[in-house]
């Protein structure tokens, strides 16, 4: 049942009431196996790089460009397939989305010059968006009472989601039977064929039933002006929270993007590592555990922000991260010390994939939800524009210049958290009481 519909009902019947909690974790689990169906579209890239530059004989930092379109396609597009899901409801975007991620896994398989890897990537962008946008924005709908925990579940697939797939990725890519083709060609057609199929059992929350059954949530975001897209983008919270994602996701991105060619410069990539019984190289090792950890960081700080608040939480985790890339670029040779500090990274980056949707909610409302937190998920697209110049960066001044840049911006980021959106948020919240919005009036009207 999509949103328009559902606006209709007036009335739920006692078995739909009682049934509403079992289905809302339900549609929550379906959301998270997607998300972690099109994780690797973006954490798993970085064990591409090398291999494909390789054989090209193409320059890394043009190569990086497919990761950017990636990122670009797969947030700038997300306010579009909000909209779509606050209007339409959740099926249809996310059964389109794993086709398209499919397709694009199976063209970096035959791609053999930038503009088709360039060009895969952006198929993938579109395809991830549809899902992404889909997962989270259904996931706010479902759970008004648990903003920060349910989005943060929702997100840890796509953190979490490539840690499994992770060595058999690695060692397929380096097997001289298969190389990094044939793991674009059956990861692609396997991960495509999943959220396909898982994407035909989405669908929205009856609102009746939600208010009947989680009154105090509900009747609480009632009494508060519900924001439509284009309002959200007139006020300077929005902006003040868009620029403190910008600066938080670009360290991360870096990471993301960059860490098998850092582990390769410092020499590590392959060395063992031994970590309480576990043995793997250094850099599949760092890869599984930063997948790990950041799947968990997600429903972890939206659990914690929801007890303590928004902003102490993102105060505390911007600056834990902004601490470990400082020690990530002093310590980072060791290659015991690289899995661990780049864990911590991780760790403390994959919660502003929880903590914005859930602020984004908090401030402007759930009846568009889906839209709006895909407004402010384009700062990860701004974000990922910076990702190829950390290639020259590093050129110039060596990886650790690109670490003290990104430290940098997560402090700017904990600053602006505690001296900037907490009050401004307060201030905003008691001037938009009961105050309609532009959607509300035009109903009325």
């Amino acid at each position: 049942m999509g949103d328009t519909a559902m606006d209709k009902i007036v009335f739920a019947s006692p078995a739909e009431c009682s049934q509403l909690g079992s289905a809302r974790w339900a549609q929550l689990i379906l959301g998270v196996v997607c998300m972690a169906m099109i994780a690797n579209l973006q954490y798993g890239w970085t064990l591409f790089v090398n291999p494909i530059a390789a054989k090209h004989h193409f320059d890394k930092h043009a190569l990086q460009y497919a990761f950017t379109i990636f990122v670009i396609f797969e947030t700038w597009l997300v306010p579009f397939k909000g909209y779509a899901v606050d209007k339409l409801g959740p099926r249809m975007p996310v059964v389109i989305g794993g086709v398209l991620v499919g397709i694009s896994w199976v063209m970096n398989a035959y791609a053999t010059s930038l503009d088709r890897f360039y060009l895969a990537a952006a198929i993938g962008g579109i395809g991830a968006a549809a899902v992404y946008g889909t997962c989270v924005g259904n996931a706010l709908k479902w759970f008004p009472d648990r903003r920060g925990l349910a989005a943060g579940l929702t997100a840890m697939g796509f953190g979490a989601g490539s840690a499994l797939t992770i060595s058999p990725i690695y060692n397929m890519i380096q097997s001289p039977s298969y190389g990094y083709e044939a793991a674009f060609y059956y990861f692609g057609i396997g991960q495509g064929l999943a959220v396909f199929l898982l994407g035909w059992f989405l669908r929205s929350p009856n609102r009746a039933a939600l208010e009947a059954r989680y009154p105090e949530s509900t009747q609480a975001a009632a009494g508060r002006r519900q924001f439509a897209p284009l309002e959200i983008v007139q006020t300077p919270l929005f902006w003040v929270m868009y620029a403190m994602f910008v600066m938080m996701a670009a360290g991360g991105l870096m990471a993301v993007a960059q860490l098998g060619p850092i582990a390769a410069d410092f020499n590590i990539a392959d060395k063992p590592v031994n970590l309480a019984g576990i043995v793997f190289a250094a850099l599949p090792f760092a890869l599984m555990l930063d997948r790990i950890v950041n799947g968990i960081s997600r429903p972890f700080f939206g659990w914690v922000s929801d007890i303590i608040g928004r902003e102490t939480t993102m105060v505390l985790a911007f600056v834990t991260e902004g601490a470990g890339i400082v020690c990530l670029g002093l310590y980072g040779q060791d290659p015991i010390l690289f899995v661990i500090l780049s864990g911590l990274v991780f760790f403390a980056w994959g919660e502003i994939y929880s903590l914005f949707p859930a602020t984004c909610g908090d401030a402007f409302g759930s009846k568009y939800a889906a839209a709006n937190a895909g407004m402010l998920y384009t700062a990860k697209g701004a974000a990922a524009l910076l990702v190829p110049y950390t290639s020259l960066l590093s050129a110039e001044y060596g990886w650790r210049g690109v670490f003290y840049a990104a430290a940098s911006l997560n402090f700017a980021a904990a600053l602006l958290a505690a001296v900037a959106l907490k009050p401004l948020r307060r201030r905003f919240a008691a001037r938009n009481e009961q105050a309609p919005g532009m959607a509300e009036r035009a109903a009325l009207a």
